[in-house]
């Protein structure tokens, strides 16, 4: 150990996130990089799913409650029972 230059004894590998609004770093031992690593694929495959589903539901939002009131209003259907009475009442 150098006083005047000290070097660090590395290699280090750090994981630095933001939890809740607050930044958040932290070392990680040699042996859980790989698990680390691991976790963190799987985390992006998450969330990447998860920002697709949000994107999907804005989309059917949007054209749910968003589109023209025309385009999504149907015709409605004769009811032919109604018809029937209506024509039987008036032949009295």
């Amino acid at each position: 150990m150098d006083p005047e230059h000290p070097h660090r004894h590395g290699p280090y590998h750090k994981l630095a996130y933001v939890h809740r609004g607050k930044p958040v770093c932290r070392f990680v031992r040699a042996d859980c990089i790989a698990a680390v690593q691991q976790r963190l694929a799987a985390y992006k495959t998450y969330r990447k799913l998860v920002d697709r589903w949000i994107e999907l539901s804005i989309q059917q939002g949007q054209a749910e409650f968003f589109s023209r009131v025309e385009t999504r209003k149907a015709k409605p259907t004769p009811n032919p029972s109604a018809s029937r009475l209506s024509k039987k009442q008036n032949r009295s």
